[in-house]
């Protein structure tokens, strides 16, 4: 299965995994998205908040696909990280800090996103062994720096799974599944499930469909 039927299938049942618990859910207000209706976004090399160094850039590289299938034209991610280098910025922070009609001068976008990661990295919890991804991400107007849309979305690797074998056996179980989970990174698989459910226009409060999908203003 390629990656983008992997990524739409798990944005997909994710969806449906959230319309289940948010039936009382208050409705975003997409007033401002509509009246700035973006075509073009550039996605900020995100803001890592964890110990994991690995953690932004993991992130990243699941970014533009859930976006450019939701219908809008991505900046690629070689060229904004380039382009940030040409001008001085290396580090995440310095460029979430640029001002938005700077960002909106050197790329040309409508709109930046601006990812924040709070969780990324395996855990261990008593009887069992987790890696975790959670982030938040909020879509900015770069013509008059209006928030348009912010969303959040974790998941993890134990999601769905029955733990059996006696308290013993799910102990042994966790710390052996840790420490599988380090060495082999299982925390950037998860981080495409996260960035599937935070980007994909199919879910409640999710981001609008863009100007290249089908579902574009059938909202």
């Amino acid at each position: 299965m390629s990656c983008t039927r992997t990524l739409k299938a798990l944005a997909i049942v994710a969806g449906l995994l959230l319309m289940t618990g948010c039936a009382t859910r208050q409705p975003y207000d997409y007033t401002a998205f509509k009246e700035s209706k973006p075509r073009s976004i550039v996605v900020l090399p995100p803001l890592n908040n964890t110990p994991e160094v690995q953690a932004s850039y993991s992130v990243l590289s699941y970014a533009t696909l859930p976006l450019a299938e939701s219908g809008y034209y991505v900046m690629p991610v070689t060229l904004v990280a380039e382009t940030f280098k040409e001008n001085g910025m290396t580090q995440p922070a310095d460029m979430h800090a640029t001002p938005a009609a700077k960002l909106r001068e050197i790329f040309g976008a409508d709109a930046a996103l601006y990812i924040t990661i709070s969780e990324y990295g395996t855990v261990y919890r008593v009887i069992s062994s987790a890696s975790i991804v959670t982030a938040g991400a909020r879509l900015v107007d770069l013509k008059t720096g209006k928030v348009l849309w912010t969303g959040a979305a974790t998941a993890s690797s134990e999601e769905g799974k029955s733990q059996q074998g006696g308290v013993a056996g799910m102990l042994i179980t966790a710390i052996v599944k840790q420490v599988i989970a380090t060495v082999t990174d299982k925390s950037h698989e998860v981080a495409g499930i996260t960035t599937a459910r935070l980007l994909f226009a199919n879910k409640v409060n999710g981001i609008l469909p863009g100007p290249r999908s089908p579902l574009y203003g059938k909202d």
